[in-house]
C-alpha cells in the first residue's frame, strides 16, 4: 500500500496560523525559487506543512550564514528548536508554524538536530576527505529535509525515508558542484579532498588561488555523476508517496538535476561562471513531472547510504492514519503554466536588482 497524506494537515487553522504560513511562503518565494515553484504542484493539504518545514530550515541556514558569531548563532538555534518541541515557540512565523507541524506529524527531534549538526560543521569550516565524509555532511544539511518532507506526506517506511534522504543528498551534491567558485571565494571547500589529489590538485594551494582547469572539471564532473546515481535511486522512492505528491517531488528532483546538467554544459566550470537553467527548459521539466505516470519502485531496493541510516532509524515505523491526496492532471498542467509565469517574474526581479547594484 502506498503512503498517503493526512486527513487533517494541521490542527487549529486559525487566522494567526494561516498568517504564519503565508509569511513562510513569502520567505520561500524570495529565497528558494526551486522549492517554492515545485511546491505549487503539491496538494493544498501538504503545501502548508511543507512550507513551514522548509521555511524553518531556511531561516536556520541564513542565521548561520549571516552571523558574525557562529557559536552564538548555533546556541540560539538550539534554543529555538527546543522551544518549538516544547510547544512554546519563539514569536516568529517560521517558529510557530514549524512547532505546529512537528507536533502534528510526530517528527522526531533527531532530524532537525542533525540539520543543526551540519550547520555546525559549516561554522567550523570542516573539510571532507572522501565522498563518504561528504555524504555524512549532506545527510545532515539536506537528507534531514528529505526525511521531514516524506513524513508530512505520510511516508514513514524505511525504504521511502531512505530514498527521500538520498534525494536530499543528491540535491546537496548538485549545489556543491554548482557553487565551487562561490564557496572558494569565501574560504570554503566541499569537494572530496582525495578526489582533488587524484586529479593532481593540492586542495590548500587551489583554495588559495581558486581557478578553473581541466583537473578541477574532472572532480566536478565526478561529483555530478555521483549525484545522478542518487537521483535515479531517489526517483524510485517517489512511487512510495501519495499520487498527488509525486509530481512536485519529481519536479524538484528534476529541476535540481537540471542545474547539474547546466554545469556540464559549461564544461564543468563552476568557478568562473554560474550555471543557469533557461526558463524554457524549466517549463519542459515541470510539464514532464506533472504529466509523469505513477512511477514504480525499484524491483531490487538498494540498501540506504550508510550516512543516512541513523536518520531512518530515528523515525518511528508506524504510520499516521491518512487518506489519498489526489490532484487532477489538468490542474497540474494549469499549475505548471502558473509556475512558468512565476519563474519569469522572479528572474526579472533578480535581473532588475543586479542592474541597480
Amino acid at each position: 500500500m502506498h503512503a498517503s497524506s493526512p486527513k487533517r494537515p494541521l490542527p487549529n487553522r486559525t487566522a494567526k496560523f494561516e498568517a504564519d504560513l503565508a509569511a513562510c511562503r513569502a520567505a520561500l518565494r524570495g529565497g528558494s525559487h526551486t522549492f517554492f515553484a515545485a511546491s505549487l504542484i503539491l496538494p493544498q493539504a501538504v503545501r502548508g506543512p511543507a512550507s513551514a518545514l522548509y521555511a524553518f530550515c531556511r531561516m536556520a541556514d541564513d542565521a548561520i550564514d549571516l552571523a558574525k558569531d557562529h557559536h552564538a548563532a548555533l546556541e540560539g538555534l538550539h534554543r529555538r528548536l527546543a522551544r518549538a518541541y516544547a510547544g512554546d515557540p519563539m514569536a516568529d512565523p517560521a517558529d510557530r508554524a514549524f512547532a505546529a507541524t512537528v507536533e502534528h506529524f510526530a517528527i522526531p527531534i533527531e532530524l532537525p538536530m542533525a540539520l543543526l549538526d551540519g550547520f555546525a560543521w559549516d561554522a567550523q569550516g570542516r573539510r571532507y576527505e572522501d565522498i563518504e565524509a561528504l555524504y555524512d555532511y549532506s545527510a545532515r544539511v539536506a537528507g534531514t529535509v528529505g526525511a521531514m518532507m516524506a513524513i508530512v506526506m505520510g511516508a514513514r517506511s524505511p525504504e521511502a525515508l531512505g530514498r527521500a534522504c538520498e534525494l536530499g543528498v543528491a540535491m546537496q551534491l548538485t549545489n556543491i558542484a554548482r557553487d565551487v567558485g562561490e564557496d572558494a571565494r569565501m574560504g570554503r571547500l566541499y569537494l572530496p579532498l582525495d578526489w582533488m589529489r587524484e586529479a593532481g590538485l593540492d586542495p590548500e594551494a587551489w583554495l588559495a588561488d581558486p581557478v578553473f582547469d581541466a583537473r578541477l572539471g574532472q572532480v566536478v564532473r565526478r561529483l555530478l555523476e555521483t549525484a545522478e546515481g542518487l537521483y535515479v535511486r531517489g526517483e524510485t522512492g517517489i512511487a512510495k508517496l501519495p499520487l498527488g505528491c509525486r509530481p512536485a517531488i519529481r519536479a524538484a528532483a528534476r529541476l535540481y538535476a537540471e542545474i547539474g546538467h547546466a554545469v556540464v554544459r559549461n564544461g564543468c566550470d563552476s568557478v568562473s561562471t554560474r550555471a543557469v537553467v533557461p526558463i524554457v527548459r524549466k517549463l519542459a521539466v515541470l510539464t514532464g513531472a506533472a504529466l509523469s505516470g505513477r512511477g514504480s519502485a525499484s524491483p531490487e531496493p538498494h540498501a540506504p547510504l550508510r550516512a543516512i541510516r541513523y536518520l531512518v532509524r530515528a523515525v518511528e515505523p508506524h504510520a499516521v492514519p491518512n487518506e489519498q491526496a489526489q490532484v487532477a492532471w489538468w490542474n497540474l498542467v494549469a499549475r505548471t503554466v502558473r509556475i512558468l509565469e512565476l519563474f519569469e517574474r522572479l528572474e526579472a526581479r533578480d535581473q532588475a536588482r543586479i542592474g541597480r547594484s
